[in-house]
């Protein structure tokens, strides 16, 4: 068992859920966030009434806005914030980081403006070496994983004993992680499946059935495959728990944001309008633009990405994301 101490970052449904994980494996562990009556609830009922109604979180995990002073104290500082504000949020606290602590990104995306994967946005915010740093992804809807819920995740690292490390940390009977040193193809898989989840809500939304929503799971596995192949990534990735594993969770569970905003979408209403009802923005929203340039720049054909790309700035309509795919050239099912 573990007894690094936690500190995470981010006091959402996910970072709340990550510190409840390492508090049941026994690792002291904290939440950090902005908001003061969210973090009391926390640390004083052991609630997050907000993101998490009617759950029960570790007697033993505490909360606190106070992120330098958290960030001190950390042996495993972990990462559950927004792909957008990610940097700026981290790059003030870099000094207070423990020259022994470890990273690890939850965030799911790609750095608009720089294509930048998660962990390598980790590395440079926080002036460390990428070898310090890991990643934790899978079929990991965080309500589940709050109700104790059985599921497996990937933690992922340059080096297996700092996976190990990792997964130590949130190993618990309900939660089990399974280490992998592809840090690239998990990463890319984690990032693509929230633009494929936006486009099978869409889907949703404009009432097709089965047969077009597995269609497109399938052929967004083949594009996540293809996009992260030309990075470097191991084919065998995309197959597994981060890569198929998680596509099949997020396109198909009313509980992925990204699903729920894409049906939104499909039922005829702007991102705008969307995001003013639930005054929260799906991740696919943002990384499906980098994505798209990421594979431009590579000579990657990437055609549900584009499409949901072209939804979300306002080229495309969602009743015309159909008609779009399936008038492409045809060509094998391999390629």
């Amino acid at each position: 068992m573990s007894t690094d101490r936690v500190v995470v970052l981010g006091s959402g449904s996910w970072g709340t859920t990550f510190a409840a994980v390492t508090a049941d494996a026994g690792c002291p562990s904290t939440v950090w966030g902005r908001d003061a009556a969210v973090v009391a609830e926390i640390d004083g009922d052991h609630r997050n009434s907000a993101y998490l109604p009617g759950i029960e979180l570790p007697s033993a995990l505490r909360a606190t806005t106070d992120a330098a002073s958290a960030v001190a104290r950390a042996d495993v500082l972990v990462l559950a914030l927004p792909s957008k504000v990610l940097r700026d949020t981290l790059g003030p606290l870099a000094g207070a980081i423990p020259d022994g602590a470890v990273l690890v990104s939850l965030a799911k995306g790609v750095e608009l403006g720089t294509g930048r994967r998660m962990s390598e946005v980790v590395a440079e915010a926080a002036g460390v070496d990428a070898a310090r740093v890991a990643v934790v992804s899978g079929p990991n809807l965080a309500r589940e994983i709050a109700e104790r819920q059985p599921t497996a995740t990937v933690v992922a690292a340059p080096g297996v004993a700092l996976a190990e490390r990792v997964a130590a940390a949130c190993s618990t009977d309900y939660f089990r992680p399974y280490t992998n040193t592809d840090v690239v193809g998990v990463e890319i898989a984690g990032a693509m499946k929230n633009v494929m989840a936006l486009a099978v809500g869409m889907a949703v939304g404009l009432g097709m059935g089965d047969n077009s929503k597995a269609s497109l799971i399938t052929r967004g596995l083949a594009e996540t495959a293809r996009l992260g192949t030309a990075l470097g990534a191991d084919p065998q990735t995309f197959a597994g728990l981060a890569g198929m594993g998680d596509l099949v969770a997020t396109c198909t569970s009313p509980l992925s944001r990204n699903r729920t905003f894409g049906e939104q979408l499909g039922a005829g209403h702007s991102v705008d309008e969307v995001v003013g009802a639930t005054r929260r923005t799906a991740e696919g929203v943002v990384s499906c633009r980098s994505l798209l340039a990421l594979a431009r720049s590579l000579g990657v054909d990437v055609p549900i990405t584009e499409a949901v790309a072209a939804v979300v700035t306002g080229a495309l309509r969602p009743q015309e994301l159909a008609a779009t795919m399936f008038r492409r050239a045809r060509k094998a099912e391999s390629g």
